[in-house]
């Protein structure tokens, strides 16, 4: 079935097709690693890595690139704040990053540039620029002329003027225009830097991505993504400095921006102290349920996060791995299937609340019918989600070695001679008391399971 996708450029959703059905490429801007990422850096990193799952059942080579920002001006600050050298900085947060995305689920992408790494190719890029009169030197820096751009703003829809007026924009002697940005600057013998034509120094921000896309992925690829807060200007200013590095070629077919995070209905930021960390959320709560909340909202529009929506999407698992416990004596085929209904809505503009709406579904037929095909069904759509990847007893018995078995085993003992003596109450009031400590219990033919309620 065909996939389409919203194309921020055009505002309109269009149907893919790769310029290369052979080599589909897609380019996700990646962390600057100066510290732990907060929750709302993972949306995009969980969203389109279902979407590579899904491309990659329709074509047979995908190229991932999700690049590592490892030199700039709050990676200097960091070392300077913590006494320590830049690559002591970018290397702990890089494994750090690396290692909170993979608690996600989310599958390492196929290239991971480096902006250090890139340096000659940055620097080629500015001499390009320069050559072709789309920047100029001054004062040790590079700057992109955005008068010699004429279709800057096309992304975000608005004219230069407005686009300035909305953002920070460096006001500098050395600029011709405000709106002028940087592709590369001086540095003091502090900072780090390279030698270059116009001396000393180190690249601008944007020009970074633009590099290191060129390099590994080529002059124009299919799809490049982020988060809608990065449409202006960095991803405006990509496009203005890759096109005209590039003779006009087009840098990405499609354009695709995820949604914010919000906290109980407010912008996630310092100033209120609700920055969310990835690293510390992990040890909170299952990682499985995370990624499910990430994915309850449609990508392009903003997600709130909460207690009470982590809790849903605890209960959610809980149910799904619960139908496939009293299923686990049910043979499987050796290839998952996947739910037609359940591709049709991620093909469909990536619309992951269908698709988990589907996933519901599935399991709601697994536990009527019981049969082989069911189970595999609910894993298969399952697995093109991302979800579902544990064993039920994992999933059921998650956080078990924190907790007291014995004191459990005779709690549920002692609740098992209360109702054969009929003291009801009794029963319910030790039901009481496991549920207190956070154990969920059920009775079944087979006796009576407990699992752990929260992770």
């Amino acid at each position: 079935m065909p996939i389409s996708l919203y194309n921020s450029l055009t505002h309109r959703a269009e149907p893919f097709a790769p310029l290369d059905p052979d080599r589909v490429t897609m380019y996700l801007c990646g962390p600057t690693v100066y510290n732990y990422v907060h929750i709302g850096n993972a949306r995009g990193p969980v969203v389109f890595d279902v979407l590579a799952r899904l491309l990659r059942r329709h074509y047979p080579n995908v190229v991932y690139a999700r690049n590592i920002t490892d030199v700039d001006d709050k990676i200097n600050a960091a070392a300077k704040h913590e006494g320590e050298p830049i690559g002591t900085i970018t290397d702990r947060f890089t494994v750090a990053y690396r290692e909170d995305m993979a608690g996600l689920g989310i599958a390492p992408p196929d290239l991971e540039p480096h902006a250090t790494a890139h340096i000659g190719e940055i620097i080629a890029m500015n001499e390009r620029l320069i050559g072709n009169g789309h920047a100029y030197a001054a004062e040790g820096h590079v700057l992109f002329d955005v008068n010699s751009y004429p279709a800057y703003g096309n992304l975000s829809g608005r004219d230069t003027e407005e686009l300035i007026a909305g953002a920070r924009v460096e006001i500098a002697p050395y600029k011709k225009n405000p709106a002028d940005f940087v592709l590369w600057k001086p540095s003091t013998p502090d900072l780090a830097g390279w030698d270059s034509p116009w001396g000393r120094g180190r690249p601008g921000w944007h020009i970074e991505c633009s590099a290191m896309c060129a390099a590994q992925l080529g002059e124009t690829i299919d799809i490049h993504a982020g988060g809608v807060d990065l449409l202006f200007p960095h991803h405006e200013n990509e496009i203005a400095q890759s096109t005209s590095a590039h003779a006009g070629a087009t840098f990405a077919r499609w354009w695709l921006h995820n949604g914010m995070l919000t906290f109980d209905g407010r912008k996630m930021s310092k100033s209120l102290g609700n920055v969310l960390l990835v690293h510390e959320l992990l040890k909170l709560h299952p990682p499985e349920a995370l990624r499910l909340l990430l994915l309850r909202g449609h990508y392009r529009q903003p997600l709130d996060w909460s207690e009470n929506a982590i809790q849903q999407a605890v209960s959610t698992l809980d149910g799904w791995y619960r139908v496939l416990r009293d299923l686990a004596d049910v043979e499987m085929p050796a290839d998952l299937p996947v739910p037609e209904r359940v591709e049709a809505a991620l093909c469909d503009d990536l619309n992951t609340p269908q698709a988990l709406a589907e996933l519901s579904q599935l399991a709601d037929q697994a536990r009527q019918t019981g049969t082989a095909a069911a189970k595999a069904a609910l894993l298969g759509g399952g697995a093109l989600l991302g979800l579902l990847q544990q064993t039920p007893e994992a999933w059921l018995k998650r956080g078990e070695s924190q907790v007291d078995t014995a004191h459990i085993d005779d709690l549920l003992e002692q609740r098992r001679a209360a109702r054969g003596a009929r003291d009801f109450a009794r029963a319910d009031a030790i039901r009481d008391e496991l549920t207190a400590l956070g154990i969920v219990i059920e009775d079944g033919a087979q006796g009576t399971r407990w699992s752990v309620l929260k992770g």
